[in-house]
């Protein structure tokens, strides 16, 4: 689950190391210009674990970013650029010139560790600047390129990719009885339960309000049912905020619908929209999904009920 607050004191973190890494270099390129003696640590066989960036690297760092692809391919760089590091050392130490080409390793090395750690940190800096900072959803802003991205998939029928949306029930009674406060938390909470039982690569966007978007690329109309499924039955039986001892429970309605190649995305979102409609008509906590064999554009769509959910 992406936590806005946790990213923010990642990103911090990883600001602290990018400034221990550039202090490392600038005295290092001192060093060697100046031909001033050395640390011994760095011609230590693990010198990348003791620097200061290695000892963060190796340390206490988020699991999250700890799995990040980019995160973990610094780890060669960043061990390659102090190998040539300390070989550049060992030359100056027996009074000998540096080579060209041991200077290029070095210097590339660099080059590559520095667009490596540079880019992991924009990329965390856009991923925050597009998430909704009271759920951690991902914001509306980048919706439209994700379902894009998939729709050209489907085009190709490379992949399917099935969409959800969501709306909490009675959510405006939360609000009047127990105040915006404990209402931002069930919002909150409600879209934490999701982004935790969905697949790793599934996208949740908030959608406006207490409407939110779930994606899921390379799924069928079956398998998407099955999560849903999942997600609706153990929202309504999680306790999202307490007033006092009362423990406060929500549910929500759920429709899906394929991402139709064939019709505009927004066709599609307005389909899925229309059988959530007709889930919260029929009685809310529940999952309803477009039938596009049955319906035709431009009609109240004909919605299969998922029976196995469980009645409020």
């Amino acid at each position: 689950m992406f936590n806005v607050e946790n990213w923010q004191r990642t990103l911090q973190q990883l600001s602290q190391a990018i400034y221990n890494y550039e202090q490392w270099h600038k005295e290092l390129t001192r060093i060697i210009i100046c031909r001033l003696p050395y640390g011994r640590r760095d011609l230590a066989e693990d010198a990348h674990r003791q620097c200061r960036f290695g000892q963060w690297y190796y340390g206490d760092v988020p699991q999250a970013l700890r799995d990040h692809p980019g995160f973990v391919a610094l780890e060669v760089e960043h061990e390659s650029m102090h190998r040539f590091a300390a070989q550049l050392l060992r030359t100056l130490a027996n009074e000998l010139s540096v080579s060209p080409s041991d200077y290029d390793n070095f210097a590339n090395a660099l080059d590559r560790f520095h667009r490596g750690i540079y880019t992991l940190k924009h990329e965390i800096e856009d991923s925050l600047h597009s998430r909704d900072a009271l759920t951690g959803t991902e914001g509306r802003m980048g919706m439209l390129t994700k379902l894009r991205e998939a729709f050209e998939m489907a085009k190709r029928h490379a992949e399917q990719c099935c969409i959800a949306m969501m709306d909490l029930d009675h959510f405006k009674t939360i609000n009047d009885t127990y105040g915006h406060l404990l209402g931002d938390q069930v919002l909150a909470a409600s879209a934490c339960y999701v982004m935790e039982h969905v697949r790793l690569y599934d996208k949740v966007f908030r959608y406006g309000g207490e409407e939110f978007l779930i994606m899921m690329p390379g799924t069928g109309l079956q398998a998407s049912q099955v999560v849903i499924e999942r997600i609706c039955s153990g929202l309504a039986a999680t306790v999202l905020a307490r007033d006092g001892d009362k423990p406060i429970f929500i549910t929500a309605a759920f429709g899906i619908t394929l991402l139709d190649p064939d019709v505009r995305i927004e066709q599609s979102i307005d389909r899925a929209d229309k059988a959530m409609f007709e889930a919260k008509t029929a009685g809310r906590n529940r999952v309803c999904v477009w039938d596009p064999l049955i319906s035709s554009e431009g009609m109240f769509p004909v919605l299969s009920q998922l029976d196995s959910i469980s009645q409020p």
